[in-house]
């Protein structure tokens, strides 16, 4: 009988036990997270780690500024817990996405604190060029407006950028999750020593440049926070969105600035078109330095799979090109 009752007893603590699993295993269901582009998505990956679902709307090798919303991505949103953005007027498809998909969730700019470029102080377009009339250009013919608004976007090519990013996304996620908060600043702070060491390997690599091998063409105006941080000057065709178009003569000076001061190398995107500057080096007689990554990640078997890998490879690369 003894045998009996503590058989029962185990096969009643037993049948508990399953019928509590569910319940215990739903409490430990990630955070469902979207984030907007694939650099967002990596980070809140890296800072989240097992605690989150991330649904990232534009993956790697996909141009966030020609992005279209789908329904799928508004499904996606309504379950979501956690927007992660970039904020400064980057995703100018974003209202209409939310309006869509009826969100209730928490919406975490990424840029908040950050000390954006304003666009009359950047001057990464060939020529100078007037803002007002860039920013109209960008205009699409569809009647939504995807210009950028009064301030360059492209802030996490800033290394000390992305630590309020992380700063950003981590307060956001411990909010969200209480319990993990201490796991989630953990992972912060590996972040940060990853971030702050990769920040002083890249001044390292430029400070051995030739002051005079450090202007560098791309096919988009992406790049002012590194080369403000780095000391590098970035020449460009387009402007600040993919969507502008380079005219015959933003190209013209372009080819003239680049023979006057003996520019030698041009560095094509992972999101671009590379004709024009194919063009352009055919017409200086340029390298092709090499392919940067300005706006997304590579896929995981490329050389920029994370956000980190991006600046690495992106720091290496113009080095590698300038120097030689």
């Amino acid at each position: 009988m003894l045998i009996r009752r503590t058989f029962l007893k185990s096969a009643t603590a037993l049948l508990a036990l399953l019928l509590a699993a569910p319940a215990a295993a739903q409490a430990e269901e990630p955070i469902p997270v979207v984030a907007t582009f694939s650099i967002l998505g990596d980070m809140v990956e890296r800072l989240g780690g097992e605690h989150v679902a991330v649904t990232t709307l534009v993956g790697p090798d996909g141009d966030a500024h020609v992005y279209q919303p789908t329904p799928a991505a508004a499904r996606s949103l309504s379950r979501a817990k956690i927007l992660v953005v970039n904020g400064l007027d980057f995703e100018g498809w974003l209202d209409r996405l939310i309006d869509a998909s009826d969100f209730k969730g928490v919406h975490v700019v990424a840029t908040n604190g950050v000390e954006p470029i304003a666009l009359e102080d950047s001057h990464g377009h060939a020529h100078g060029h007037n803002h007002d009339h860039d920013r109209k250009r960008h205009a699409k013919s569809d009647g939504h407006d995807h210009h950028h608004g009064a301030f360059d976007p492209h802030a996490w090519q800033s290394l000390g950028n992305a630590v309020t990013y992380a700063d950003n996304i981590t307060a956001a996620l411990a909010q969200a999750d209480p319990e993990n908060a201490v796991v989630f600043y953990e992972n912060r702070a590996k972040y940060i020593a990853e971030i702050e060491a990769l920040d002083a390997r890249i001044r390292g690599i430029v400070t051995s440049l030739p002051k005079d091998r450090r202007t560098v063409v791309t096919s988009h105006d992406a790049f002012q926070y590194f080369g403000r941080d780095y000391g590098l000057t970035f020449l460009s065709p387009q402007g600040l969105s993919t969507e502008s178009e380079a005219s015959a003569q933003d190209v013209a000076r372009l080819i003239k600035r680049m023979r006057e001061e003996g520019i030698s190398a041009v560095f094509l995107e992972n999101i671009t078109d590379s004709r024009l500057l194919e063009r352009i080096a055919d017409e200086t007689g340029a390298a092709i330095g090499g392919t940067l990554y300005p706006g997304a990640l590579s896929g995981p078997d490329g050389p920029a799979s994370s956000y980190l890998d991006m600046m690495r490879h992106n720091a290496t690369t113009l080095a590698q090109a300038l120097s030689s």
